[in-house]
This record gives C-alpha cells, sequence and structure tokens, in this order.
C-alpha cells in the first residue's frame, strides 16, 4: 500500500489533521483497507473532517459494533450510561420489558438494551429516513423501527404499557451548533443535533406526553448537558415524574430518570 500502509506515517498524516486519537484511528483504517485506493480514499475524508465510523462503517457502543451509514448520527461513548441505567431500571422485572428507543438514530440505544437484558419488546422510531434504514439494519431480529415524529410514530397498542422510554433527544443549542467540530456539524443531520434555544426543546415534548405512554412504575431516562440538569430536572418534574440523576465522570454524562409512580 505504499506509504499509508506505515503505520507511524499514517498516524502523523492524521494526527497534523487534528485527529485526536490518531494512532488509534491509523490502526482501524489500515486494518479495514484491502487496497490502497481505498486506504487513500478513507484517509482523505477523514482528513476532511468525516467521522471515522462513518467512513468504517461502524460505531463501537457498549462493546457492540453498530452499523453507521454517512450521514446518520454517530453514537457516543457517554450515552453507555444511559443504557446501563435503562437496563438496571427493569432487572428483576420478571417478563421480557417493553422498551422505546425514542430519537433512535441508528438504533444503538436499543441495540445494547436488549444485549444487555436479552429478549425485550422493542420499538424505535425516528424522524430521519436515513437513521430508520440505519436503526432497520441495526435492530433486524431484535425489534420493530419505525419513522415519525417521536410518539406519533409508535404503535397505538403500547400506550401505556412502556416500561423503558429512553430518548437521547438531540440537546445542543442552536447557537451553539456551529461551534461543533465539523465531524458533526458538516457530517451530521441537524435533526440530530439541534435541540432548540436551549437544548431541551424536543426534550420537553418527550416529557410531556411520557405518562401517556409510560406504564404504572416505568421509567424514562434522557441525557442533557450539564448546565442544562436544573431545567430538565424541573420538566421532568412538571411531568409528574419521580425525578433523580446519574452523573458519570469518567464518560463525561449526565443522564436524568423520570419513573411514573406505580399507583
Amino acid at each position: 500500500m505504499g506509504a499509508l500502509s506505515n503505520h507511524a506515517e499514517l498516524t502523523y498524516r492524521l494526527r497534523a489533521a487534528g485527529c485526536v486519537f490518531a494512532e488509534d484511528e491509523a490502526r482501524l483504517l489500515l486494518g479495514a483497507a484491502t487496497d490502497p485506493a481505498d486506504l487513500e480514499r478513507w484517509v482523505a475524508r477523514r482528513v476532511g473532517g468525516e467521522p471515522l465510523e462513518q467512513i468504517l462503517g461502524w460505531a463501537e457502543f457498549c462493546g457492540l459494533r453498530i452499523a453507521v451509514e454517512p450521514g446518520v448520527f454517530v453514537p457516543r461513548r457517554r450515552t453507555e450510561l444511559l443504557v446501563d441505567f435503562a437496563a438496571r431500571s427493569v432487572a428483576g422485572l420478571g417478563r421480557a420489558p417493553l422498551v422505546v428507543d425514542l430519537c433512535c438514530g441508528s438504533g444503538a440505544i436499543g441495540a445494547a438494551i436488549a444485549a444487555r437484558l436479552g429478549p425485550i419488546a422493542l420499538c424505535a422510531a425516528d424522524l430521519d429516513p436515513a437513521a430508520v434504514r440505519c436503526a432497520r439494519r441495526n435492530l433486524d431480529g431484535i425489534g420493530e423501527v419505525f419513522e415519525g415524529d417521536l410518539y406519533a410514530a409508535l404503535p397505538e397498542s403500547i400506550r401505556g404499557r412502556v416500561d423503558v422510554l429512553a430518548a437521547n433527544a438531540p440537546y445542543v443549542p442552536t447557537e451553539v451548533i456551529p461551534l461543533m467540530p465539523p465531524e458533526a456539524r458538516l457530517y451530521e443531520p441537524g435533526l440530530a443535533l439541534d435541540g432548540g434555544t436551549d437544548g431541551l426543546e424536543v426534550h420537553r415534548r418527550v416529557a410531556g406526553e411520557a405518562n401517556d405512554w409510560l406504564a404504572p412504575g416505568g421509567t424514562l431516562l434522557i441525557e442533557v448537558g450539564e448546565d442544562q440538569l436544573p431545567a430538565a430536572v424541573e420538566l421532568l418534574q412538571a411531568s409528574g415524574l419521580n425525578t433523580r440523576v446519574e452523573r458519570s465522570e469518567e464518560l463525561d454524562a449526565t443522564v436524568v430518570i423520570g419513573h411514573r409512580p406505580a399507583g
């Protein structure tokens, strides 16, 4: 493969382009490329700012390889905290839980919860047709994926029966979008990033109808920025949910968890 087959030189080229994990990325690209032309094209795409996961066609998430297509939101490692507490919320339920992965993107959350728990009844939904196509690949044989706007996409038959409602909705304030790294700003859909003026516009819609869809004792989990925490807690509480916060410094992740009272 010429000069680019040398890990050190490829690492140098990626590092010069601002890739923080250049050494790891070089190893992955070298391992996936089957000929010099492929490798050169992939390196050019990465140097141009395209996410590595979209180039490789997969992202690692909760120990799984999640298929990721160009133009689809790349699952973040921080969201593993949400998966962890989603799974914990139904541990010992005694039956297969009914799980909804709302704003599902690639379907990573639903796939990871299923991998953690075993058989589940899973419904996933997203407004973006590209994300829906990708999620159907990742959730084939695991659950159903619907295209549409939040709850409007879900089958009416599950209203009031959902045990876990995981909603990794967009939470970047609109004015911050231009400041994001180009790999997100230019290559991921705005629908998956832009949370409106304060970043919580979609969360308000999710929380506003959550009680209608959750089973008694069911759980809603949302991911937010640490600075959004007071407002996020308030909006879940205003929806009648018993609310708590989980934080991981290691993952730099904040999850707000709301429980519908069982009684």
